[in-house]
């Protein structure tokens, strides 16, 4: 045998698992796109409902986006489902798009919203390698996308005009609102979908019993 050729496989081996291991299956494609029709519909329930809700927020209209998380979950719980490059860009946008298709008062400008939304929280989860799904990833990953999304209202596809203070507020704001209800809750229902066993074929099929914080996780499918 020649001694070469075992490091030779190895290497050849460990390619081959990166590239199965980000690669999508079909199982990733029909749960994201499912997880990702259905957040669209919330999102439909959501958008008819804002103008009540964004009323609540006339005293000081620059902390409105303390409640706009509701329009970043898709991105992160995707990222933390499916933990293979583009979930969440996958995910914000399908559900962007739903809700365009049934009746977004905001058009189809919730489509670069969805994007930007979505990469804040893909750059999180790529910055770990895809190898971290703790409570700090998901969070952070909210924020992120919260942070793209301020861009995105302030800059990119501008719907405030505010003084460079409220901006501030207003864009800090939703970074909060990101990591709470865009991070923490999505990462409480990953666990708690892992622990039905409705995710068995995926890789997060063992979140429930994943520490809170820390560790890198290694993928297994």
């Amino acid at each position: 045998m020649n001694s070469s050729s075992a490091p030779a496989r190895a290497s050849a081996s460990r390619t081959s698992d990166r590239r199965r291991t980000v690669r999508w299956s079909v199982s990733d494609i029909v749960v994201a796109s499912t997880l990702a029709v259905a957040s669209g519909v919330i999102f439909w329930g959501w958008n008819l409902s804002y103008h009540f809700v964004g009323s609540l927020f006339a005293f000081y209209p620059p902390v409105e986006t303390l409640v706009h998380g509701m329009w970043l979950f898709p991105a992160v719980l995707g990222a933390l489902i499916i933990r293979k490059p583009g979930a969440a860009i996958y995910c914000e946008m399908v559900a962007a798009a739903v809700s365009a298709l049934l009746g977004s008062q905001w058009g189809l400008t919730v489509l670069s919203s969805g994007f930007m939304q979505g990469l804040g929280a893909e750059l999180i989860f790529l910055a770990v390698i895809y190898r971290r799904f703790g409570l700090e990833i998901a969070m952070l990953g909210g924020a992120a996308s919260g942070l793209t999304g301020g861009i995105t209202y302030h800059w990119i596809v501008p719907m405030y005009a505010y003084a460079p203070l409220e901006t501030a507020i207003h864009i800090g704001s939703f970074m909060l609102s990101g990591a709470i209800i865009a991070g923490l809750l999505p990462w409480l229902g990953a666990r708690a979908l892992a622990s039905t066993g409705v995710l068995g074929p995926l890789a997060s099929r063992k979140a429930h019993r994943e520490p809170v914080l820390g560790r890198s996780v290694p993928r297994s499918s």
